[in-house]
């Protein structure tokens, strides 16, 4: 079981977390928002939390005057939109960052063009670091909305319009489908809420459906694959569930699993998630 640890990069550093919520640098702008885990006391003054430039709280955001709508956060040559939700977030998760390197290090330097099928793909950063290969992408949403800000991403990062297909449809849906039309992909990447509904009312269930799509991903992987990798968030299980499942599906000696975390200034760790991934 491993921790994959972001420390952060110029646009992006965690500064500080404690009495349940998070201080974060994205780009120019310092947000604080809540973080159930992060129970333990905070390292900076309340001046410094009190003085972000978002702060979330009693279920809507606060901000300074002339907070923009959206800006742009940069990591390496590529570009995302950050915007406040009302889901607490900005839409770039940065403790994704070693997934996305993963993903770059399989698909770079190729002698072809990989098939990557991205499921649960939101607002695309892992859909745009395998197109910036050339692989060809499709991504999978539920939300039209997500779809929308995705393309802007794609754009923003100098991808040509046609470098990702775009697929609004429900995860299982799809790979269905896609077994039935005899389509396979390279390399599975999926990143599934606990709780969620396609866009003709599908119900998702993380611990009755995972299982399911897992099968379905297994019947759509090309005869060479490269990898799979899966993420999962506020479930009430550990990465070993994660590997656990892997084993069942997937022919494979070794699951890369663990916990993705965040590392703050002052060393301090904040869990995130948990991951598993396989290289073939």
């Amino acid at each position: 079981m491993n921790i994959l640890t972001t420390t952060g990069w110029e646009d992006y550093e965690l500064l500080d977390s404690g009495d349940s919520m998070r201080l974060e640098r994205f780009g120019k702008y310092i947000i604080s928002k809540p973080d159930p885990q992060a129970v333990w006391k905070p390292s900076r003054s309340m001046n410094e939390w009190n003085n972000a430039d978002a702060i979330f709280k009693d279920g809507k955001w606060k901000t300074k005057q002339n907070f923009p709508d959206k800006w742009v956060v940069n990591f390496k040559n590529l570009k995302f939109y950050a915007k406040l939700t009302p889901f607490k977030h900005t839409g770039i998760f940065p403790e994704q960052i070693l997934n996305w390197e993963f993903i770059e290090s399989k698909l770079n330097n190729l002698n072809y063009e990989a098939k990557v099928l991205n499921l649960f793909a939101y607002t695309g950063a892992a859909s745009i670091v395998a197109a910036k290969t050339k692989a060809k992408v499709t991504h999978v949403d539920a939300s039209k909305s997500s779809i929308s800000w995705a393309k802007d991403n794609q754009l923003l990062s100098n991808l040509s319009p046609d470098s990702i297909r775009w697929i609004l449809d429900d995860a299982l849906e799809f790979t269905e489908r896609e077994q039935r039309r005899g389509n396979t992909y390279d390399a599975i990447i999926m990143d599934p809420p606990v709780y969620g509904h396609g866009p003709s009312g599908e119900v998702w269930n993380f611990d009755k459906s995972f299982p399911k799509l897992l099968e379905n991903c297994n019947k759509i992987l090309s005869k060479k694959p490269l990898f799979i990798v899966a993420n999962a968030y506020a479930i009430s299980a550990s990465s070993i569930m994660l590997k656990n499942l892997f084993e069942d599906y997937f022919e494979v000696a070794n699951v890369d699993y663990g916990e993705l975390s965040l590392k703050q200034k002052n060393e301090r760790l904040l869990s995130t998630g948990i991951y598993a991934r396989i290289s073939f």
